[in-house]
Parts: structure tokens; C-alpha cells; sequence
């Protein structure tokens, strides 16, 4: 009898184990799984378990909210399904073979703060929904195929503190929302195919620490209130076309000590102004 009862005891566990995370979850969960053939990860989930005992899942008072597939040879497409996981604050599936398009309806997971989707095969744009993701922190889907143009409203993303978007193919110009996000510690942008001026509402972005533009097809002056940013430690806008002067600071901050492209393909320096501190003179 008390065998039994153990017995008894055990399934009735192993059923509540199992009826922690919501069906919706779980499926949404099990379709990640499947459409990015998971029984090839090199890390698999036991599907007939729990939940909270799968690889990389993090569940909190029954709701799912991190997964963390990074490097586990995830080979397909993000299910549309994923936007039901409405709990989640990190998705992090960096350096897999994922492919297809990001989900056009990513900005229902409104409690996200990292997104990491780097290091894969996605192509297509970036959905304008990212920018509902207001809680959103981290944004990094560089080393990808991405095209088109950086979203309009991208500056809605207030809490943003780390965009990384490098080597892709995006671009049109930087839309002049972004330059609001004042939050901003880490933009990296480069290798794309970026055009048109750095505004100088750069200024705004006082957090700034590290900015990176090179190998893009920017243009103009570059803008001396660069050096207002007190913040910033790093910064390479080279192998764009960017003409003018620069001051000696500004010159010496980047990598590659304003390295540009002439109209022939040629690479060149800017011609560096002797004076310091000349951003202090292009007050508005």
C-alpha cells in the first residue's frame, strides 16, 4: 500500500512538473524545437519532461522567460509562434544556422531586453515591430544577411543600450529617431551599406562609448560634435567618404585615423586641423 501511495504521489508530481508553463508556452517552445530540428542540437530537450528541466529555458512563477540556445547547431526558421512566449525577457540564439526572416510580429514579446539573433543566416529586414519592444536593452543581429533600412522609429526603443548590427546589408540613412536614444552605450553599424550624413544630433547621444560606422558609404563632414562625447573610448567611421577636416582628437580617437574613400575608390586621410578642442567652437 505504501508503495502505492509513493507511486501515486510521483505521477501526480511529475503531472503538476508538467502543467507549470502554460499550453501556449509549451507549444510555442515545442515548435522552436521542431522547425529548427532540434533533435540534431547538440544539446536536445526531452520533450516528455518538463518544461523547466529543458536546455537553456529559465521558467519564473510558471511563465518561461529566457531561452538561451547560443552555439547549439540550431539549423532552420524562428516560428512564427514564438511571439506567444509573452513573458520572455531574453532570446538569445547567437551563433546557430538559423535562416528565414525574423518574425514580422517580434514586438509582442513587449518584455523583452535582449534580443540576440547574431551570427546566423536571416535575411529580409528588420520588422518595424522591433521598435514596440520598449524594454528592450540589447539589441544585437550582426553577422547576418539582413537588407533594407534600419526601422524610422527606432528611437522609441528608450532603454536601448547596446545596438549591433554590423556586417549585414542594410541600408538607406540613419534614421534621425535613433540619434534620441540617449541610453545608447554601445552602436556598432559597420559594414553595411549605410549613406548620407552623421548628423550632428550625434551630440545627443551622451552615453556613447563605442560607435563604429566603418566600411559604409556615408558621407560629408563629420561632425565635430563628436567630441562632446565625453563618454566615448572607441570609435572607427573610416572607409566611408566622409571629406572636410577633422580635429586632431577626433583623428586620433579612430582606429584608423579617418581613413576615407575618394570618388576614385582611393583610399586617403583627412586633412587633420591643428587646433584642439574645435568642436567647442561649433556651439549651435
Amino acid at each position: 500500500m505504501k508503495k502505492l501511495s509513493t507511486a501515486f504521489l510521483t505521477i501526480l508530481f511529475s503531472i503538476s512538473m508538467l502543467a507549470n508553463v502554460s499550453e501556449i508556452e509549451k507549444d510555442a517552445l515545442v515548435k522552436l524545437f521542431e522547425s529548427t530540428n532540434g533533435k540534431q542540437w547538440n544539446v536536445k530537450w526531452d520533450l516528455s519532461t518538463s518544461v523547466a528541466t529543458w536546455y537553456g529555458v529559465k521558467v519564473e512563477d510558471d511563465k518561461v522567460v529566457s531561452v538561451h540556445l547560443q552555439n547549439n547547431n540550431l539549423v532552420g526558421e524562428i516560428p512564427a509562434e514564438i511571439v506567444n512566449l509573452k513573458n520572455l525577457r531574453e532570446l538569445d540564439l547567437h551563433k546557430n544556422q538559423i535562416s528565414g526572416i525574423i518574425p514580422t510580429n517580434i514586438g509582442y514579446l513587449r518584455e523583452l531586453k535582449v534580443l540576440n539573433l547574431s551570427f546566423n543566416r536571416l535575411s529580409g529586414v528588420i520588422p518595424a515591430s522591433v521598435c514596440e519592444m520598449t524594454n528592450l536593452k540589447n539589441l544585437e543581429l550582426y553577422m547576418n544577411s539582413l537588407s533594407g533600412e534600419l526601422p524610422m522609429q527606432i528611437g522609441a526603443l528608450k532603454h536601448l543600450e547596446t545596438l549591433s548590427l554590423f556586417n549585414n546589408e542594410i541600408e538607406g540613412r540613419i534614421p534621425n529617431s535613433l540619434y534620441e536614444i540617449t541610453t545608447i552605450k554601445i552602436l556598432l553599424l559597420n559594414s553595411n551599406k549605410l549613406v548620407g550624413e552623421l548628423s550632428k544630433d550625434v551630440k545627443k547621444l551622451t552615453s556613447l562609448e563605442n560607435l563604429s560606422l566603418f566600411d559604409n558609404k556615408m558621407n560629408g563632414a563629420v561632425p565635430m560634435e563628436l567630441e562632446r562625447l565625453n563618454s566615448l573610448k572607441e570609435m572607427n567611421i573610416s572607409y566611408n567618404k566622409f571629406n572636410g577636416f577633422v580635429s586632431r582628437d577626433l583623428a586620433i580617437l579612430d582606429t584608423l585615423n579617418m581613413t576615407m574613400l575618394n570618388d576614385e575608390g582611393l583610399a586617403v586621410l583627412l586633412d587633420v586641423k591643428a587646433d584642439r578642442n574645435t568642436a567647442i567652437a561649433s556651439e549651435d
